[in-house]
């Protein structure tokens, strides 16, 4: 009776009949297994979306877990789910677009489109951003540090253009370094509105959406819109679900609602080239570039990457409780797509292990996980506090259970005495020295290489403490800290309800959570005169300390 109930309900919402758990097109022999990998996710959970096409015809479409947990609505591959940063390629497509119309070009500075942004005295272009190369603060980072993290506050685009226009500084020299920046295709978007002369949702849908039949997409772009059929996000907590919704209006970076199926006609734009013909689908795909030379993973909105030894296009995704994964296997003319409504999917394992089901015997064997024999005195060699040379971030190394791990970023495994692996091989540490001299070299799976050294603990007295109290104010981040020391712990206050405790890493770094570092600067008279937020893809956010007369306490 129950089951009956709920695909009533799922009737009257949806227009068609879907089961309690699983809803499908004409299943494959292949569908079965696919339960398997979703079996999971339930009438009492949220769930997910999967479909999958190859040679250009959808061979697989199914759904797992509720739409809607309080009024027991089931998922359906046509529900509609956000697709946080799988939205990228969209807003990619159509800056491309424009260029193809001669309206814009790649290597334009961004402030001929956003002349809201400062000069840095060296150009920031649509090039940049488009690769994550444009050394742009990511505004996301600087509402964080302000005290206003994204779910928090209603955010606009014209916020992100109000953060961005304080911004005085770059982390890097433009084209110099990756850093993922989600910020930067919020710019994008406000770009494409201001060159087309329509609504960044207006033009996607006359030049995208419209022209492949994906008549299921569309941008949050206001929040409060009534949406049909579309899921609502949930995170897990110890005492149930709760609802994890996106109370925001920017877009563009995310905030793509669609379904599985119109993921999968996008995705044929790659052979078919209905929609910006073979220069917009090579040009989607050209991977980026630095300024020395190496070519990174990240194309336009896109990773050109490899999956077991066949090449992937790819792009994950997540936006408050929703979280996704669209990939295309070219080779194979497979490509599968994830829609989840729960925090804890993890839409990239979901989606390799439906890939493999279609990917069959093209994939390599999985990579045995052979670690090298090391002893404990050899692992016990490298255990300490490092610092990156680049950022100021701290690193802690540390023996636990017989393994090297690196706190917070997860456990290393070793391939020789002095090199590791971490993050599933998508890293390498390479450690050199002795004592403390000690240093090592983390390269991501891009290549790109960063330095760390050991750095010396720091194990402050309580007059070094009180010598960092003071109140410390941004004009960037439109913020204050007040830094107060309480019962031996020094503390970072903003209002009276938020207080985080500072825990000593190296001289006059602390780190913190959220933000990872705090770190204080010294005058030329060794007077500490600024503190400096480091928070990944900001860096160096800068706190003047005022003077004594100008203080006023905050908090207790």
């Amino acid at each position: 009776m129950r089951a009956t109930f709920r695909s009533l309900i799922a009737i009257v919402l949806f227009g068609r009949l879907t089961p309690t758990t699983v809803a499908q097109s004409a299943p494959d022999d292949r569908s079965p297994r696919v339960d398997a990998v979703f079996a999971s996710w339930t009438a009492d959970t949220p769930g997910c979306a999967v479909g999958v096409s190859q040679d250009g015809r959808e061979v697989l479409a199914r759904a797992y877990g509720s739409a809607d947990l309080e009024h027991a609505v089931a998922n359906t591959p046509d529900t509609i789910f956000e697709a946080g940063s799988v939205s990228k390629q969209f807003t990619a497509s159509a800056i491309l677009l424009l260029a193809q119309a001669g309206k814009l070009k790649l290597d334009d500075p961004i402030q001929r489109y956003l002349p809201e942004l400062p000069d840095y005295r060296t150009p920031v272009t649509l090039r940049h951003l488009l690769h994550h190369t444009s050394g742009l603060r990511d505004w996301e980072a600087v509402v964080l540090a302000a005290g206003w993290p994204r779910g928090t506050r209603v955010h606009t685009h014209a916020h992100v253009l109000d953060i961005m226009s304080r911004q005085k500084a770059l982390n890097f020299p433009p084209g110099s370094e990756y850093l993922y920046n989600t910020g930067a295709y919020n710019l994008l978007a406000v770009v494409v509105a201001r060159v087309s002369g329509k609504s960044f949702a207006q033009y996607t849908r006359d030049m995208i959406f419209e022209p492949l039949g994906m008549t299921h997409t569309q941008w949050r772009d206001d929040y409060t819109r009534i949406v049909k059929g579309r899921a609502i996000a949930y995170q897990r907590a110890a005492d149930g679900y709760h609802m994890q919704m996106p109370f925001e209006d920017v877009h563009g970076n995310g905030g793509l609602l669609t379904t599985v199926g119109d993921l999968l006609r996008w995705n044929r734009n790659f052979t078919s080239e209905r929609v910006g013909g073979r220069a917009l689908v090579t040009e989607l795909q050209r991977r980026g570039r630095l300024s020395d030379g190496l070519e990174i993973a990240y194309a336009r909105g896109l990773r050109v990457t490899q999956f077991r030894g066949v090449p992937e296009v790819s792009h994950s995704g997540s936006t408050a409780g929703y979280r996704a994964f669209l990939a295309r296997y070219p080779d194979q003319a497979v490509s599968v797509a994830v829609l989840c409504n729960a925090a804890e999917a993890d839409t990239t394992a979901l989606t390799h292990a439906v890939a493999e089901l279609y990917l069959g015997g093209a994939l390599a064997a999985p990579a045995a996980a052979s670690p090298a024999p090391v002893d404990a005195t050899s692992l016990a060699r490298w255990a300490g506090l490092y610092r990156s040379v680049r950022t100021g971030e701290p690193l802690r190394i540390i023996v636990e259970d017989g393994r090297l791990r690196a706190e917070p970023r997860g456990a290393l495994v070793p391939v020789s005495e002095s090199e590791f692996t971490m993050a599933a091989g998508q890293s390498r540490l390479q450690f050199r020295g002795e004592g403390a001299g000690r240093s090592f070299d983390l390269v991501g799976p891009d290549g790109q290489l960063v330095h760390y050294a050991i750095a010396p603990e720091f194990k402050p007295t309580a007059a070094e403490l009180a010598a960092y109290e003071g109140t410390y104010v941004s004009d960037e981040a439109e913020a204050t800290y007040t830094i107060r020391v309480r019962d031996g712990v020094l503390f970072a206050m903003q209002r009276p309800d938020r207080r985080l405790a500072l825990t000593p890493a190296y001289k006059d770094a602390f780190t913190g959570s959220p933000i990872p570092l705090f770190l204080f600067r010294r005058d030329v008279r060794g007077q500490v005169e600024a503190l400096s937020l480091g928070l990944g893809n900001v860096r160096d956010l800068r706190f003047r300390r005022q003077p004594p007369e100008a203080t006023t306490p905050a908090g207790n």
